[in-house]
């Protein structure tokens, strides 16, 4: 779902709606209404927002939409005119924008854009989505860096932010620390299983024992497998490449 933001039903607004759907893309016209959105919150996979006089001074809108892209991990296409500009990128950070068109629009340059990021990041294109789950945030952010070039990648220092993170987003493979203060790793990965929205999602342990007893203790848990803390960066990117054309 392409969602096309507009306070009004301009020509231009309800003409590009018209225009993805002859392009065979499914694209809903909204005001900005926070009801309307959250009822199609999880279907988006691009932001269209018209900037005008009055979504500028709508900062609430702006805000909304801002974190439904950055909670979904998706992007916003920006369009208005260079006075707009500044007041958009006040408030979504540049990592969320796409691109900027300026008006007059030139439709074609904005239908070749969206084409592009379709195709990247949609159906067997779409980057995968890993959750780190790790109270060591230093470890945690390292691997992070290590992955974000390939992977969307969300951060949980705990199991309790991780049920969060995964209430409000799909994720395809949970890397989980298996020695975390107050819930440990078989704690959340017994959280995670016991729901049935989250009991599907392949976990792999993060350990930093590799001892027979250590391990054979880890894999009693059946997780999608396990992996020492001190695995380097190729091999890392090595076992989740494998993994997710296993999982094809």
């Amino acid at each position: 779902m392409i969602l096309v933001v507009s306070e009004t039903d301009s020509f231009l607004a309800t003409s590009l709606v018209g225009k993805l759907e002859t392009e065979g893309y499914k694209a809903l016209l909204s005001h900005g209404s926070i009801k309307e959105i959250e009822q199609i919150h999880d279907g988006i996979e691009l932001v269209i927002l018209f900037m005008s006089a009055q979504m500028e001074d709508d900062s609430e809108k702006l805000v909304y939409i801002k974190d439904v892209a950055a909670d979904l991990d998706r992007k916003i296409i920006l369009i208005g005119d260079e006075s707009e500009k500044g007041k958009a990128l006040s408030i979504i950070p540049e990592t969320l924008v796409l691109e900027w068109f300026a008006r007059p629009l030139i439709m074609d340059d904005l239908i070749k854009s969206i084409d592009k990021y379709m195709e990247d990041n949609t159906g067997e294109n779409r980057k995968k989505t890993v959750l780190i789950v790790d109270d060591d945030i230093t470890y945690m952010r390292t691997v992070y860096e290590w992955l974000k070039e390939s992977y969307h990648v969300g951060m949980a220092s705990n199991g309790v932010q991780a049920i969060s993170y995964l209430a409000r987003n799909k994720a395809d493979l949970v890397l989980l620390d298996y020695e975390m203060p107050i819930a440990n790793g078989p704690q959340v990965l017994e959280m995670l299983r016991a729901d049935t929205e989250t009991g599907q999602i392949p976990v792999m342990f993060l350990t930093g024992h590799g001892d027979k007893d250590s391990v054979l203790s880890v894999v009693g848990l059946s997780p999608a497998d396990y992996l020492l803390k001190t695995i380097d960066k190729p091999s890392l990117l090595a076992k989740l490449d494998e993994f997710f054309k296993k999982q094809r």
